[in-house]
Protein backbone atom coordinates (compact mmCIF):
# COMPACT_ATOMS: atom_id res chain seq x y z
CA UNK A 1 0.00 0.00 0.00
CA UNK A 2 1.30 3.53 -0.98
CA UNK A 3 0.27 6.20 1.95
CA UNK A 4 0.28 9.59 0.97
CA UNK A 5 1.81 11.18 4.46
CA UNK A 6 -0.09 14.61 4.19
CA UNK A 7 -1.85 15.19 7.47
CA UNK A 8 1.94 14.13 9.09
CA UNK A 9 3.54 17.15 7.66
CA UNK A 10 1.21 19.70 8.25
CA UNK A 11 1.37 18.99 11.52
CA UNK A 12 5.11 19.23 11.28
CA UNK A 13 4.35 22.84 9.62
CA UNK A 14 1.80 24.12 12.01
CA UNK A 15 -0.29 24.38 8.76
CA UNK A 16 -3.86 23.41 8.06
CA UNK A 17 -5.70 20.94 5.03
CA UNK A 18 -7.32 24.07 4.58
CA UNK A 19 -4.12 26.52 3.95
CA UNK A 20 -2.82 23.36 1.67
CA UNK A 21 -6.00 23.16 -0.23
CA UNK A 22 -5.98 27.17 -1.27
CA UNK A 23 -2.62 27.10 -1.99
CA UNK A 24 -2.89 24.04 -4.20
CA UNK A 25 -6.57 24.99 -5.40
CA UNK A 26 -8.06 21.73 -4.47
CA UNK A 27 -11.55 21.00 -3.54
CA UNK A 28 -11.77 19.48 0.20
CA UNK A 29 -12.97 16.28 -1.22
CA UNK A 30 -10.01 15.81 -3.94
CA UNK A 31 -7.30 16.90 -0.91
CA UNK A 32 -9.27 13.90 1.69
CA UNK A 33 -9.01 11.61 -1.03
CA UNK A 34 -5.59 11.79 -1.77
CA UNK A 35 -4.90 11.78 2.11
CA UNK A 36 -7.55 8.74 2.40
CA UNK A 37 -6.11 6.81 -0.30
CA UNK A 38 -8.99 6.70 -2.10
CA UNK A 39 -7.38 8.03 -5.58
CA UNK A 40 -5.67 5.47 -7.81
CA UNK A 41 -3.34 7.74 -9.30
CA UNK A 42 -1.16 11.43 -8.84
CA UNK A 43 0.30 13.36 -11.05
CA UNK A 44 4.24 14.48 -10.84
CA UNK A 45 3.09 18.40 -10.76
CA UNK A 46 0.59 17.86 -7.71
CA UNK A 47 3.67 15.48 -5.67
CA UNK A 48 6.08 18.75 -6.98
CA UNK A 49 3.55 20.99 -5.44
CA UNK A 50 2.89 18.80 -2.30
CA UNK A 51 6.51 18.84 -1.69
CA UNK A 52 7.03 22.84 -2.13
CA UNK A 53 4.15 23.50 -0.12
CA UNK A 54 5.02 20.77 2.89
CA UNK A 55 8.81 21.29 2.88
CA UNK A 56 9.51 17.90 2.14
CA UNK A 57 11.35 15.31 -0.43
CA UNK A 58 8.93 12.99 -2.27
CA UNK A 59 10.60 10.17 -0.05
CA UNK A 60 9.15 11.80 2.77
CA UNK A 61 5.49 12.66 1.59
CA UNK A 62 5.27 9.13 -0.40
CA UNK A 63 5.26 6.14 2.76
CA UNK A 64 5.58 2.01 0.86
CA UNK A 65 3.51 -0.06 3.75
CA UNK A 66 3.91 -4.10 2.58
CA UNK A 67 0.31 -5.64 2.18
CA UNK A 68 0.77 -9.02 4.36
CA UNK A 69 -2.00 -10.93 2.26
CA UNK A 70 0.28 -11.00 -0.86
Amino acid sequence: MIKINIEELLKKNKKSKYWLKQKMNLTSRNLNRIINGETTSISFKYIEDFCFYLNCTPSELIKYIPDKKR
